[in-house]
């Protein structure tokens, strides 16, 4: 096939979207596809352009043997010859150095007003298939058009519904544009030949929202479990941090942003600081930053690190003996985070912020410890009991580690993917 991929977050972007959208482009170049990606420069999530690149100026990149270079590429049956190339087209964008509603409107519609002559000029080159990442939705007026005069199957991914957050978490106040904003998502959807969602949660409301079920597609977010593991040796992070044999350490890794809710991890520590072998690690960056960095202020139970490189990720998950996922409950069931399939593979227990019934939940129950969304102290409670209960924690981590094995291997739900999309474009044999 030929598949032309069209998303904001592009590899080497290291958490959410990006990384998810870049390692679907190489399994599929590695799986004998010819792949095109129209993308922005790497910002993400530090709301800042990554070394090399410009958010000024379009750019065309060609990364050769990708079949050798993916971490993600099939092993059974690789085609054997030389790999094909990935062609990546980055557009420009505006980036605000603080991301708030308008400010985040206006640069997603920077990027789709770049990217529309870029999409367009690939009429040409006549795609079997157009995929577009959402967020953002504003791209998808584009994708149909531009799918409807290569005469090619489009299908819309959502890994976020970015209009229903917008509202319900306040990011947009003005409520009055709601129904005319949601009337529009809903007509745009209807365009599209299918779409695919992460979450069976996320696929009931696209189903509220007018989609009939048979455009429908259950496509989760996945993991390597050869590349995600528990390791058998304490992760050498312990000890370049000064971390004590006696220390239990609870991770947050990933993108710091308004929906996490992540005020709730430096309360908790605070509420936790008297006892001194309990340590927090905050990893990663993103809009929420400085104003947790300066409400943590003082805690010296708390460590910060910038966000890891690709080849030590697996380290860093476990370096946790707990993970911590927050989650604010407005945003429940519009996002799944993309970090749990990480955290699930690295064999250790998570403590999460979700309320019964949620997609969350689900996924986390039995293999974690739940907490009400925005209650401190359930949270620290529930951290406290399993700082000071390590078998739990072993269990917990082994159910975590099975269900990854099981239900996210890479493998599997790339390949099902691969399979619809053959079989959309009738190129099945």
């Amino acid at each position: 096939m030929r598949v032309l991929l069209y998303s904001l977050n592009f590899n080497p972007e290291l958490t959410g979207i990006g990384k998810y959208s870049g390692e679907m482009a190489e399994w599929l170049v590695s799986s004998g596809h010819d792949v095109r990606v129209i993308s922005a420069p790497p910002y993400y999530p530090q709301w800042q352009v990554g070394k090399g690149y410009s958010a000024y100026l379009y750019k065309k990149e060609v990364i050769t043997d990708v079949a050798s270079k993916a971490s993600l590429s099939k092993k059974e049956d690789n085609l054997g010859g030389e790999s094909g190339d990935l062609v990546v087209f980055r557009c420009p964008l505006w980036i605000p150095s603080r991301p708030t509603g308008l400010k985040r409107i206006l640069h997603l519609a920077s990027f789709a007003f770049s990217s529309f002559p870029v999409v367009l000029a690939h009429v040409l080159w006549r795609p079997d298939v157009l995929i577009v990442i959402e967020p953002p939705l504003f791209c998808s007026p584009t994708a149909v058009l531009s799918g409807y005069w290569a005469r090619c199957k489009t299908l819309l991914h959502v890994q976020d519904f970015e209009v229903d957050a917008a509202f319900e978490l306040g990011l947009i106040p003005n409520h009055y544009a709601r129904s005319v904003v949601l009337a529009m998502e809903r007509w745009i959807m209807r365009r599209f030949d299918k779409i695919s969602t992460i979450s069976g949660r996320m696929l009931q409301r696209l189903k509220i929202k007018g989609v009939d079920e048979d455009k429908l597609l259950f496509f989760p977010n996945w993991v390597s479990t050869a590349l995600i593991y528990p390791m058998d040796n304490p992760s050498p992070f312990r000890a370049e941090l000064g971390f004590s044999d006696d220390d239990v350490v609870l991770l947050y890794s990933g993108n710091m942003g308004q929906k996490q809710g992540l005020e709730v991890i430096v309360e908790a520590a605070r509420l936790l600081e008297p006892h001194t072998h309990v340590r927090f690690v905050m990893c990663g960056q993103g809009a929420a930053y400085e104003t947790l960095y300066t409400m943590a202020a003082g805690l010296q139970n708390m460590i910060w690190l910038p966000l890891q490189p690709l080849e030590r990720l697996n380290e860093l998950l476990n370096l946790a003996d707990i993970h911590l996922l927050p989650q604010k409950a407005d945003a429940a069931d519009l996002v799944m985070p993309s970090k749990l399939t990480g955290i699930l593979a690295s064999g250790r227990a998570v403590i999460a912020t979700a309320s019964k019934g949620t997609e969350v939940w689900s996924v986390v129950d039995g293999r974690g410890i739940n907490t009400p969304p925005g209650d401190v102290e359930a949270f620290a409670e529930a951290i406290y009991a399993l700082v000071n209960d390590p078998d739990e924690r072993r269990r917990l981590g082994k159910q975590a580690r099975r269900y990854a094995e099981e239900k996210l291997g890479a493998e599997a739900v790339l390949g099902q993917f691969e399979h619809e999309l053959l079989q959309i474009t009738g190129s099945l044999e």
